[in-house]
């Protein structure tokens, strides 16, 4: 299994065999934080122009996202995982809009199959993508709007690529030093209360739930994250 680590927008096109596209900060980790509050499907979309017009033609959809790291108007959530966990998303359907995250998924048109990536996953990607073996994987760190990179996503990446070569790295250290950098420190900033502190132990927590969300089409044929049930250790 080759992996392979590239970065941004143009990293994502160029993703080839299995793409993970990572985005801890904070689309990939508030994925996973919607199904564990019971939403039935998320859909990744390009732009609000879209995700609005999908809400029009049908209200019981739920949008959420941002632009720039600040909500978007009309929608009914911004990015944060924890405010998504405080929210109960039974049988409701997800309209998810991103800067970075959800626009490397839409991107990678040249990979075999595409998941996103995060700490609070990373356990379930690892054992997935082990069992698989595909022959290549390429791991996408998105960064700031899929234009700079960022402390997290690097990290992540490293982490999921020593995990893949079965050599561990210890996460506290990551923890820390993602907490001191300008991309962690955002969050326990008062002039930016678009990003709630407790949005950074969100995503900080790691491998904590069991699935890898794989992009596919659902039954009426729209581009969705479909989720895996990935079996822990035995």
């Amino acid at each position: 299994m080759e992996v392979q680590v590239l970065h941004l927008l143009e990293g994502a096109r160029r993703a080839a065999g299995v793409a993970v596209i990572i985005d801890v900060f904070r689309a990939f980790t508030l994925a996973p934080c919607a199904y564990a509050r019971g939403a039935a499907g998320i859909l990744p979309v390009a732009s609000p122009e879209e995700a609005l017009a999908m809400k029009r033609a049908d209200p019981s959809l739920l949008l959420a996202g941002e632009r720039d790291g600040r909500p978007l108007p009309g929608f009914d959530h911004s990015n944060s995982p924890a405010a998504i966990l405080r929210t109960d998303l039974r049988r409701r359907t997800l309209v998810l809009r991103t800067s970075a995250g959800v626009q490397g998924l839409l991107a990678a048109q040249s990979a075999d199959e595409v998941v996103t990536g995060s700490f609070i996953n990373a356990g379930a990607l690892i054992r997935w993508l082990g069992a698989r073996r595909p022959a290549r994987v390429s791991l996408v760190c998105m960064g700031w709007n899929g234009a700079e990179r960022s402390a997290e996503d690097e990290a992540c990446g490293r982490y999921l690529a020593a995990g893949l070569r079965g050599e561990p790295i210890g996460f506290e250290a990551i923890r820390e030093a993602l907490r001191l950098d300008a991309s962690g420190a955002k969050f326990f900033d008062p002039a930016r209360p678009w990003f709630p502190p407790e949005d950074f132990d969100v995503c900080m927590r790691l491998s904590e739930y069991p699935w890898v969300l794989r992009r596919a089409r659902d039954t009426q044929g729209r581009l969705c994250l479909e989720r895996l049930e990935v079996p822990g250790p035995a």
